[in-house]
């Protein structure tokens, strides 16, 4: 596929760049770098979500200068939770135009697991986004003094070197956000700090509790102590009690027994009524 960008940065900036592997990691979107400085500053791991999959890969890109005006990155990686693999190739020329630099992408790939099963035109939609978003990445890095450029390029790294890397295999993969085509490594909901519980105002002792107030049925405040730490999942299955407890079904041996004490009382009608007959009979 082919695409162009145009970014208001002089090309021999974006050459600057484009030469130095540092700042073109900071240019791809949600590139979470390795750890090990000896695998290079592109080689890491890239969350993709097309349509609503998302994969995310373990690989390296190599950048490449042919001629001033030409760039070439050629790429491959991995699934963290599966065994697809994908491979891109992308040549970038750098047109000068007025007020800036007309980007052209030619791009290729191949790719098998699970992202050979996305449809064409939501992988040419993702993939087209993405190149937007490294076009302004490129141009913002591009537009930096030195200094601050070196400032972010080791920050980075520093993070690179405190992330957890058992974390990788519990990244989730889901589809968890319809309506995105394409999307960075997201923060997980695993690593934000957890609220402070709230105290249970049925408890005795708590905070900002009124004097005087009345205080709910036990029955209330052990219901809600024991859905205190439950799953909603828990909570919405578990069974009512007190006064909206269902009530038990009769069992079976309820009619075993009305039927044990049914026999004897038979036997003995049947009895008296011989022997009733028998009284009469000798009466006349």
């Amino acid at each position: 596929m082919e695409h162009q960008v145009f970014v208001p940065v002089p090309p021999d900036d974006l050459r600057a760049v484009l030469r130095d592997p540092a700042r073109v990691a900071r240019c791809v979107p949600g590139l979470q770098q390795d750890a090990d400085a000896a695998s290079g500053p592109l080689s890491g791991r890239l969350k993709v979500r097309v349509g609503g999959h998302t994969v995310t890969y373990r690989g390296a890109l190599v950048v490449t200068e042919r001629t001033p005006g030409r760039f070439t990155a050629d790429g491959e990686g991995t699934e963290v939770r599966g065994h697809g693999t994908v491979t891109v190739a992308v040549e970038l020329r750098l047109n000068p135009v007025d007020g800036g630099t007309r980007l052209e992408f030619t791009a290729e790939g191949t790719a098998d697991g699970r992202a050979a099963a996305f449809t064409p035109g939501a992988t040419a939609t993702a993939v087209r986004r993405l190149l937007d978003r490294t076009a302004e990445q490129l141009a913002a890095v591009a537009a930096e003094p030195a200094e601050a450029a070196a400032d972010a390029a080791e920050a980075a790294r520093a993070g690179a070197d405190d992330s957890d890397p058992v974390a990788e295999g519990e990244a989730g993969e889901d589809a968890d956000a319809a309506g995105e085509e394409i999307s960075e490594v997201t923060e997980s909901v695993y690593g934000t700090d957890a609220p402070t519980p709230s105290p249970d105002p049925f408890l005795a002792g708590a905070p900002d509790e009124p004097a005087g107030a009345p205080r709910p049925p036990a029955e209330a405040a052990h219901a809600r102590r024991t859905m205190i730490g439950r799953s909603a999942e828990e909570v919405d299955h578990a069974p009512p009690r007190g006064r909206y407890a269902p009530v038990p079904a009769p069992s079976a041996g309820t009619a075993g027994d009305s039927l044990r004490w049914l026999a004897p009382a038979a036997a003995l009608a049947v009895a008296s009524a011989v022997v009733l007959g028998r009284a009469l009979r000798r009466r006349r």
